[in-house]
C-alpha cells in the first residue's frame, strides 16, 4: 500500500531525528523521554522517595524516566490500554483507568499512598479529521485532570501533553481552578510543527 505525503514526512522525520537517535543509544524506549527529563529539570518535579502516577505510559519511556530518580523508596504506577513490556520499579496496570475494574486495580496498587505526581503524555489514534482528533485529545487531558484531583495530594503535581486547540483554553482555565501554579511549556525535543504543548500544574489545592 502507498504511503501517503504525510506518513512519508512523519517517517522521514523519525528516521533523522536526532532525538530518536539518543534515545536508541540511551536507551530509552521513547523520544518522549527527553521531553519528561527538561520537564523535571526546567521545573523541579521529582524527588526521591515519591510516589508517582504515569498514565498513558507505554511504551514506557516516561516510566523509565521516574522509575531511578524515585528509587527504592518511591514508587512508579503505570497505566496504558496498550500492553508495556515489565520495568524495574514500575507498577503496571494494563487496562482503561476510567473504567471500576482498572481504576479499583490502580487504587490497590497504591494502597492508600498520596501521590506526589500525575503525568500524562496520552495522545488519540490521529483519524486525520482535524476537529475529531483534537476533540478526543482533549477528553484524554480531561480525563488525566480528573484522575490527577482523585489521587494528588496536598500540594501535589499534575503534567499533561495538550494539543492547542477547540478546548485548550477552557481546559487551562479548569486546571488552573486546582493549581496553584500553572504554566505551558515546549521542550525542545516537541516537534516545532506539532500543536503539542505540556500543561506543568503546581500546588493542588486539594
Amino acid at each position: 500500500m502507498a504511503r501517503s505525503k504525510s506518513s512519508k514526512q512523519w517517517l522521514n522525520e523519525h528516521v533523522n531525528d536526532v532525538y530518536v537517535k539518543r534515545a536508541q543509544n540511551d536507551g530509552y524506549r521513547s523520544r518522549a523521554s527527553y521531553k519528561l527529563l527538561e520537564l523535571i529539570e526546567k521545573d523541579k518535579l521529582v524527588r526521591p522517595g515519591m510516589v508517582t502516577m504515569d498514565l498513558g505510559s507505554a511504551p514506557g519511556g516516561w516510566s523509565q524516566v521516574l522509575a531511578p530518580i524515585v528509587g527504592d523508596k518511591g514508587r512508579v504506577i503505570a497505566s496504558d490500554i496498550l500492553p508495556m513490556d515489565a520495568m524495574a520499579g514500575v507498577d503496571f496496570i494494563q487496562g482503561d483507568f476510567t473504567e471500576d475494574e482498572v481504576f479499583d486495580e490502580i487504587m490497590a496498587k497504591l494502597d492508600n499512598a498520596p501521590v506526589d505526581l500525575v503525568v500524562s503524555d496520552m495522545a488519540p489514534n490521529i483519524s486525520g479529521v482535524n476537529a475529531a482528533d483534537q476533540a478526543s485529545s482533549m477528553y484524554l487531558v480531561e480525563l488525566a485532570l480528573d484522575m490527577a484531583r482523585q489521587v494528588l495530594k496536598q500540594n501535589g503535581s499534575f503534567v499533561a501533553k495538550v494539543f492547542q486547540g477547540a478546548g485548550y483554553e477552557e481546559y487551562l482555565k479548569d486546571v488552573r481552578s486546582s493549581f496553584n501554579k500553572v504554566l505551558i511549556r515546549k521542550p525542545d525535543a516537541s516537534r516545532p510543527r506539532s500543536r503539542e504543548v505540556y500543561v506543568v500544574a503546581k500546588g493542588f489545592k486539594g
